[in-house]
């Protein structure tokens, strides 16, 4: 009987050859690959399938019979219910070999390159680490319960969990408090998430809420926010609409992180972009200043910028550093972060970085070396003013493997090598993988 015919509760055998790029154990079955979520390689196992399509399948391992030696009871009660993690069966040893397999994976096949070094993998902390995230927020009636998290594994409902062990523990031990509190409220139908964010002395929260509060609801966040030391921030509408409940908003308070080595202190809004892992990214920050190598009489163009996270730290060791970010705010927050750290050899521009102007100021400038930091979509439109600008250097740092592959293998036809590849294990227990890559002309 085709598996297409059976029953979705109705149990296979399997035997798992290799793994995924995104950690799922991999067998054939009926002359067809499936694709197994919680399986290890080397395992036999039990699972019933979940999806089926034209050239794979996919199932859910639901008993193990023969266990790899790299497979770990999860932490989290929740594991397997919760979209929040995916490879949390599997040892730490493990995921940095899944991570680092899928990069030079990814740069082999989309940019046909193998780098000429592999650095060591970038390790820190691998629980409580996340100080970022949004969280969803639902009264539940067929359970008569408040639920707040993240989504069900590959479903849009919300999961039933009372902690998280990956969020910050002064969020993600409290989300039973926290969901306490919402039930409380006059207007909790009307809370469908919370924003989260937490620096190195301190945690806030953002309630999104789509009709007035009452003032007996103000009052009792008010109070929640004074007992559990958050800064409350509340939505009615867009993110122009974000104002604080507590402290006082009429005085300017932020968040902050340090990053020691380079004596920096970097101010953020809650709802700025910053680098979920402090551990990691403060390993992240020495690492790309080592590959850089900055000397005194070097210009340094930083592309993504942000709030500053590389480009305050490079102005210690170089004669100037031009940082460029799409986003006016951050732009903004960058200059106030200069100011802050007393640092005069800097300049931040506004510029679209996918659809480049070639007369902006930044564009007509000479530089030494070049970092850059996209997102997902990678830097695809900046490649051809990388190759006019002629740095001696470039790092990447990348969320994505795939289009840093993509763009490796242009900048290696532009004339530059890839000198060094590495995994940064910014997000453990999921299949995200960051890397940092250096190119040299």
């Amino acid at each position: 009987m085709s598996p297409r015919n059976s029953k979705k509760t109705e149990i296979f055998l399997a035997n798992i050859t290799s793994l995924s790029h995104e950690g799922r154990g991999v067998t054939t079955l009926h002359g067809k690959t499936t694709f197994l979520q919680g399986g290890l390689m080397d395992e036999e196992v039990e699972f019933h399938y979940i999806k089926f399509r034209n050239k794979f399948d996919e199932g859910q391992v639901v008993r193990v019979l023969k266990a790899s030696p790299h497979r770990v009871l999860p932490r989290c009660e929740h594991y397997g219910v919760c979209g929040g993690c995916s490879l949390q069966h599997m040892d730490d040893e493990m995921q940095l070999q899944v991570k680092q397999a899928a990069l030079l994976e990814q740069l082999e096949h989309f940019g046909h390159l193998k780098p000429e070094s592999i650095l060591s993998p970038l390790c820190g902390v691998t629980w409580g680490y996340r100080r970022k995230a949004r969280l969803g927020v639902k009264f539940v009636n067929k359970k008569n319960k408040l639920l707040i998290g993240f989504r069900e594994r590959n479903s849009s409902y919300l999961a039933d969990i009372h902690r998280c062990h990956v969020l910050h523990p002064d969020i993600g031990f409290k989300l039973d408090v926290l969901a306490e509190l919402i039930a409380s409220l006059q207007g909790y139908q009307q809370i469908p998430q919370i924003e989260i964010a937490v620096g190195d002395t301190g945690s806030a929260l953002i309630f999104r809420h789509l009709q007035d509060l009452t003032a007996d609801d103000l009052q009792k966040l008010h109070h929640f926010a004074v007992l559990h030391h958050y800064h409350l921030y509340l939505q009615p509408g867009g993110p122009e609409t974000i104002h604080r409940l507590y402290p006082d908003d009429r005085e300017e308070y932020y968040l902050s992180y340090q990053l020691p080595v380079h004596s920096i202190e970097l101010l953020f809004h809650p709802t700025d972009f910053i680098q979920v892992n402090a551990e990691i990214n403060q390993k992240m920050v020495d690492l790309a200043i080592d590959l850089l190598s900055p000397s005194r009489d070097e210009d340094i163009l930083d592309l993504f910028c942000g709030l500053g996270n590389f480009t305050l730290p490079l102005a210690r060791y170089c004669k100037t550093v031009t940082g460029v970010e799409g986003d006016a705010m951050m732009v903004k927050r960058a200059y106030q972060n200069a100011v802050h750290n007393d640092l005069h050899n800097v300049d931040f521009y506004c510029g679209n970085l996918f659809a480049i102007d070639e007369n902006q100021v930044w564009l007509q400038k000479s530089y030494d070396k070049i970092l850059l930091d996209p997102p997902r979509t990678g830097a695809l439109a900046l490649l051809p003013y990388l190759n006019k600008l002629q740095a001696k250097q470039i790092v990447y740092v990348s969320c994505n493997p795939a289009t840093l592959a993509r763009d490796a293998g242009i900048l290696v036809s532009q004339g530059y090598r890839l000198a060094k590849v590495g995994i940064m294990n910014m997000f453990p227990h999921t299949q995200h993988v960051e890397s940092i890559a250096l190119f040299e002309r």
